[in-house]
């Protein structure tokens, strides 16, 4: 698999917006239809970054990384981490996860955190052996819909 390729997004296209579409149908199990517009507010936004993994030309894995500044210091956040379920087990996630860890490490003094439900043992073992630590907190979440 030496042809993989991980990139920001910064433009979009048909084939960004449909392997997009195809990865949250695996990472979500509500069915969310993702439009060009929803793309383009996340890659012009100063607080997030999409990144893509490609084989080839195909679209096999995503990320996002959103950041912010807070008292307590700057945060980034590791979102909608998935692999195409064809290309799962052959350490591709690892190798996305090493990219993100270089790219927030550019950003000098920060924390980055993730979410991951307990029953993703093997995602949450990744995350450990990549050197995330458990922290001891609850998580909530409201929801704000139009």
């Amino acid at each position: 698999m030496e042809d993989i390729k991980i990139k920001r997004i910064v433009e979009i296209n048909e084939m960004i917006v449909e392997g997009v579409n195809s990865l949250l149908g695996q990472l979500v199990s509500d069915k969310q239809i993702f439009t060009e517009s929803d793309l383009y507010r996340i890659i012009t936004s100063e607080s997030s970054m999409l990144f893509l993994m490609y084989l080839n030309d195909n679209v096999i894995g995503m990320f996002t990384i959103g950041n912010y500044y807070s008292p307590t210091g700057r945060k980034f956040w590791l979102e909608d981490v998935v692999i195409d379920s064809k290309y799962r087990g052959k350490s591709l996630g690892k190798r996305m996860l090493k990219k993100a860890l270089e790219i927030v490490s550019t950003f000098g003094t920060s924390t980055l955190m993730l979410t991951s439900k307990p029953v993703r043992i093997a995602a949450n073992n990744l995350y450990i052996s990549l050197g995330f630590s458990k922290k001891d907190t609850n998580v909530y979440k409201m929801d704000f819909v139009e």
